[in-house]
């Protein structure tokens, strides 16, 4: 049964700094981002029928053609599937900007969709251009006779939104388990619904759906 990945880019100096970095095309990786997008390729061998696919980020991009250069597979580039879109709070790294985060985040999983980053994006925005990118790879590659693995190289905050979304994830597993950079997600669609298999370095048994808003809880690195 072919699998969903979603893999977080490699590390960036905005990581290391705490800085909201979310604006396009965003942060290169730092020498140590690109030894771990290499190391996530060897790590996690794939055959050259694998589904690579890329956020327009220049991160992501790098870390997806990074791996791809190790699996012989060249990636495609996807829209509508980058960072949460943090607006007036971007390049921001004091306690005030990720306080207002942090804020908004915790209302979204409370159920609140419209609630909105001074000047940049709600959840409804965020579910709105991803979950199509998600629902498109499933229905061409997930399905059917002809399936294969799909990674898709995206965004710490906005990869746990939609796989919580998609799996219906425990709050308390959600809010506690953070993706580190080349950290990654795998999931699987079968009988009409999602199957959460791993989520970092955990992999499970993870209990039965539930189908509510998640809480979120602390971390070092907000995008993690």
């Amino acid at each position: 049964m072919a699998r969903l990945y979603l893999v977080r880019h490699g590390e960036t100096t905005s990581n290391v700094m705490r800085r909201l970095d979310t604006a396009l095309p965003g942060a290169a990786l730092t020498d140590f981002g690109v030894r771990q997008g290499v190391r996530y390729a060897l790590e996690n061998p794939r055959s050259s029928d694998v589904v690579l696919v890329s956020s327009v980020a220049r991160r992501a991009q790098q870390t997806a053609e990074l791996i791809g250069s190790v699996w012989e597979v060249d990636p495609d580039i996807t829209e509508g599937i980058h960072e949460v879109q943090v607006g007036d709070l971007e390049d921001r790294s004091d306690d005030d900007a990720h306080g207002v985060f942090k804020d908004v985040v915790e209302r979204w999983h409370q159920g609140d969709l419209g609630a909105r980053l001074p000047g940049g994006e709600s959840l409804a925005m965020v579910y709105d251009r991803y979950l199509p990118v998600i629902d498109d790879l499933r229905a061409g590659h997930l399905e059917g006779t002809d399936q294969r693995d799909v990674v898709v190289v995206s965004h710490g905050a906005a990869i746990r939104l939609i796989a919580a979304r998609l799996a219906g994830v425990d709050p308390g597993f959600a809010a506690g388990t953070h993706l580190r950079n080349t950290g990654s997600i795998e999931l699987e669609f079968s009988d009409g619904r999602w199957r959460l298999h791993r989520w970092g370095a955990v992999t499970g048994p993870f209990g039965p759906r539930i189908d509510e808003p998640l809480v979120t809880g602390p971390s070092a690195d907000p995008m993690g």
